[in-house]
């Protein structure tokens, strides 16, 4: 076996005793081959997927869970909302205070 290191062929004794023919068929198969690569290579691997439409499942809103609980109970129904607040209440102050 004759390995050399200039990227030739390890067998070269098959390109001789051929006719011109048979070389150049030689030839165009390698060419045909190249080409089928490269093409090959620069193809995409997987064409895209269409894009599906996937079902969007229903979320619920903060409004519907609140008309939910008022709905189950109604004795809480407005529990959540700040009431009125009158004037804060002082303390009275005493005469000591802060001495």
């Amino acid at each position: 076996m004759v390995v050399s290191g200039d990227g030739m062929t390890n067998y070269p004794y098959i390109l001789f005793n051929q006719s011109p023919e048979d070389l150049r068929r030689i030839g165009a198969r390698g060419g045909r081959a190249y080409g089928r690569n490269r093409r090959a290579l620069r193809a995409p691997a997987h064409p895209p997927p269409e894009a599906l439409e996937r079902p969007v499942p229903h979320r619920e809103t903060a409004a519907e869970a609140i008309a939910t609980l008022d709905a189950q109970f109604s004795w809480l129904r407005g529990a959540g909302e700040p009431t009125s607040v009158s004037s804060p209440r002082r303390l009275p102050l005493s005469s000591s205070a802060g001495r």
